[in-house]
């Protein structure tokens, strides 16, 4: 008797290999999200809480800055930095340029094209930020996000959602992964590409997301972070 059509019987059994090894690639995954957050999160609280305290002092205003982003299948979520900038409030020019550079309207190197506004943002920002933004240290309130199942350790960069409102259709594919603290595109020189290049990074990942590959782009990411490669 032949196996009715959607049976198990009649999937081929490739098929449901690949769809059983993909279950346990993003069970072992969040698993191990949630360990590592929760470790760095405990061994590192001395350092956040030193973070803190250097915040305090250097400006007034909140620690944590809190910012709307567009998750996994568009799910809106608060993201969770350190507070970097005097006056967190938007800035219509960043809009401005983010939207010119989702377009593709700015040619050549991100960073090198997006000169003028960068030393008009430099402006807002404080001491501590500075040496925060250059180490990355800034993001490590959103181990927080990790274990909240917000964001995975690695995984395309969120975008708040007025960016996303500028995205091509080919563009949202990223949103099918869950964003990262870290990524493909954050270890392939992230300041010194275009968006569509930023983009094609992150689908490259989505389409090769393994443990193996996971760790990778961790161990990349610690070297960039320790030769600022790439930062902006």
């Amino acid at each position: 008797m032949s196996s009715k059509v959607g049976s198990p019987e009649s999937i081929p059994y490739p098929f449901i290999r690949i769809r059983q090894d993909k279950r346990l690639y993003f069970l072992a995954k969040r698993l191990l999200d949630v360990v590592l957050a929760a470790v760095f999160l405990f061994v590192s609280a001395p350092v956040l809480a030193f973070i803190a305290l250097c915040i305090r002092l250097d400006s007034p205003g909140p620690v944590i800055f809190r910012q709307k982003r567009v998750g996994k299948d568009g799910r809106i979520f608060t993201c969770y930095k350190f507070r970097s900038m005097y006056n967190s409030s938007p800035d219509p020019r960043e809009r401005a340029f983010m939207k010119a550079f989702i377009h593709g309207q700015i040619s050549g190197s991100a960073h090198k094209a997006g000169s003028t506004f960068k030393g008009h943002q430099r402006g807002r920002v404080t001491r501590v930020g500075r040496i925060l933004r250059r180490t990355s240290l800034d993001e490590l309130p959103q181990l927080i996000n990790v274990l909240r199942g917000d964001m995975s350790i690695v995984g395309p960069r969120p975008h708040i959602v007025s960016e996303v409102d500028e995205y091509a259709s080919w563009h949202r594919r990223r949103l099918t992964a869950q964003p990262g603290i870290t990524g493909w595109a954050q270890v392939n020189g992230r300041s010194c590409l275009t968006f569509d290049q930023l983009v094609r990074y992150d689908i490259e990942y989505i389409e090769r997301q393994s443990l193996a590959f996971d760790l990778a782009i961790l161990l990349k990411t610690v070297t960039v972070v320790i030769t600022g490669d790439g930062t902006e």
